[in-house]
């Protein structure tokens, strides 16, 4: 099957600028949909999920759209996800921000607000120190760097789902492995090469 016939869907909850990821894309040769319905997301070969905004929001919109049990379902048939910045967070048990939030409850841990003295949120350029070898970090240095917008971090229970680490004040997760779930804290489509490949190596992985 050719790309073109491949179904990639962008996850739309009403937040966020999905322009850039749909222009990264496109340059591999994919037509994505940028849809907020959950049934053409369940459809999809491979699923980006941009997340932007606070979780607690964010929340609100993916459980009255239906999207927050599509994503679940999507995991669960171990469907590729890649979710990027908040949709990384919501996919924790719960997050700190704006007190306290339950969220999908994917991956077992908490969101934390990164610890005081230090410049919030965290922007700009950052390295990511790769766990574990992996397809999803083919042809992309360990220690690369990838921008970052944030003021709170994801926190595992599970040490083995951590992909990569980053130094902001302490050593966050900032990249999440399991299985056909991809996350990043990092915004691979503002990030140049190494984000490109990122998304290329995906891509690779969902759509063999």
């Amino acid at each position: 099957m050719g790309k073109q016939s491949k179904k990639i869907a962008i996850i739309d909850y009403g937040a966020g600028n999905l322009g850039s990821v749909v222009n990264a894309l496109q340059r591999f040769g994919y037509n994505p949909s940028v849809t907020g319905n959950a049934s053409e997301v369940l459809m999809a070969d491979a699923v980006f999920f941009p997340g932007d905004g606070a979780a607690g929001a964010t929340m609100q919109s993916l459980e009255k759209s239906g999207l927050a049990a599509a994503i679940k379902e999507l995991v669960k048939k171990r469907r590729p996800l890649f979710a990027i910045c908040v949709g990384l967070q919501v996919l924790l048990s719960a997050s700190e921000e704006g007190g306290e939030y339950g969220c999908l409850d994917i991956i077992k841990g908490r969101v934390r607000k990164l610890p005081p003295g230090l410049k919030i949120p965290h922007m700009g350029w950052n390295q990511v120190k790769q766990q574990f070898r992996h397809a999803f970090f083919t042809d992309i240095p360990d220690n690369a760097n990838f921008y970052f917008v944030h003021s709170y971090y994801a926190d595992p229970c599970d040490g083995l789902v951590v992909a990569g680490l980053t130094d902001y004040g302490l050593s966050f997760c900032s990249v999440i492995i399991s299985d056909n779930l991809f996350a990043t804290q990092f915004h691979p489509e503002k990030s140049g090469e190494p984000g490109l490949q990122m998304y290329s190596n995906f891509l690779k992985i969902a759509c063999v």
